[in-house]
């Protein structure tokens, strides 16, 4: 790249490592804060996934639209617009009284969520053409890194006494900081970018190619199964396995510190071994994990948080293969992707919810070993078809 280009590139990498900081920090508040805040409302288990159900409708919203307003009107726009839904829906939930506010503000917060995560990703697609699947890697490590203090710190305050509601609170300063960067921070003009406009014949062009049915099948059956654990491991340690709420929300970050050095391994090895096929691997391990520690003897339950190791490589790994089959219009085709990427969040924690309710949290947790042989099996399908994709 040119030398002219470095320092604002340098601006708008650094918003993209701080968007999934966010994103981490924030989304999985819901895991450790759940119990507390189902014994304060006295709300039911299936009450309980409903309102994570509408933080992933409107993570779902926000995917649909946020990439064509990237392709239109720029960045800057999208990472401004997820400072302000962030604000309003971490207010909104963390006073609201009523369940139906609280759902309403929740699907506010997943709209945040949802250009959080769209805005981080859409950065690093349109700046780096080159090792896409690396520098996703780098950024997601990010993510893993919030992730795994996110847990631990909600435990330690709740522990302390503090309400789930304050909890929440606190992380409104680092979303100042989000804004103030989006208005003041040079953006560059991307590397990929559509010639005028939104080109729905090229869109038209890349999801039509068969292959790409398997790509938004894995996006709803990963992200189902990674959030389906995030959301209902520390629930399903205290109720099954009696582990208290600081020591439980521990075993969380210990999930969350596996996404965080899993990516940042993945950031060494998935070119060389091949987006598809180091997806395949981590699949396929992360589904012994899930299933030794619900069914193996003793405290197997300790293979649970080593899941997030093997699941670490595979949400970024997965964008990069499918945003290399655009060559205009990504934010398009990735809001699309990232689309079923909240499908797959809205159901995962809804269905271990309402199964638990139905037939106990033992039960509900095995849903998300079921979304995870899924997972392993679309991308066994994408190895198998693998001609003409980036598999490598």
């Amino acid at each position: 790249m040119n030398t002219d280009r470095k320092p604002p590139l340098a601006w708008v990498t650094a918003i993209a490592f701080l968007c999934l900081f966010l994103l981490g920090l924030i989304d999985n508040l819901k895991g450790p804060t759940l119990t507390a805040m189902l014994q304060e409302m006295n709300f039911s288990d299936a009450q309980g996934g409903t309102i994570l159900l509408w933080a992933y409708i409107g993570f779902l919203t926000a995917s649909l639209f946020v990439g064509v307003v990237s392709d239109l009107v720029g960045n800057r726009f999208v990472v401004l617009a997820t400072g302000v839904f962030l604000l309003a829906g971490i207010l909104g939930y963390s006073v609201a009284q009523l369940f139906g506010l609280m759902a309403a503000a929740m699907a506010v917060l997943g709209i945040g969520l949802g250009c959080t995560d769209m805005a981080g990703n859409l950065i690093i697609v349109s700046y780096y053409t080159q090792n896409k699947g690396r520098y996703l890697n780098l950024m997601a490590f990010f993510h893993g890194l919030s992730s795994t203090i996110s847990p631990y710190y909600a435990g330690l305050l709740l522990a302390a006494g503090l309400s789930w509601r304050q909890v929440y609170q606190y992380p409104l300063i680092a979303v100042g900081l989000l804004l103030m960067l989006g208005l003041f921070a040079p953006f560059p003009r991307p590397q990929i970018q559509g010639k005028s406009g939104i080109n729905f014949h090229a869109i038209g062009r890349v999801l039509l190619q068969p292959e790409m049915g398997w790509f938004f099948f894995m996006m709803i059956t990963y992200v189902a199964a990674e959030l389906g654990i995030a959301s209902w491991m520390a629930a399903y340690l205290q109720r099954i396995h009696q582990l208290g709420v600081a020591e439980s929300s521990l075993f969380l970050s210990l999930y969350f510190g596996g996404l965080m050095v899993g990516r940042l391994a993945g950031s060494l090895f998935v070119e060389r071994l091949g987006y598809l096929r180091s997806i395949l691997l981590m699949a396929g391990l992360a589904v012994l994990c899930i299933a030794g520690g619900l069914f193996g003897p003793g405290k197997a339950y300790w293979l649970l948080p080593l899941t997030g190791l093997f699941f670490s490589i595979i949400f970024p790994t997965l964008t990069a293969a499918a945003s290399d089959r655009a060559t205009e219009n990504v934010g398009t085709l990735v809001g699309l992707l990232f689309a079923f990427c909240g499908l797959g969040g809205a159901l995962g924690p809804w269905m271990v919810g309402l199964v638990s309710d139905m037939a106990g949290i033992q039960a509900g947790f095995v849903v998300n070993l079921m979304t995870s042989i899924a997972t392993a099996f679309g991308a066994w399908m994408l190895v198998r078809s693998a001609k003409g994709i980036k598999a490598r």
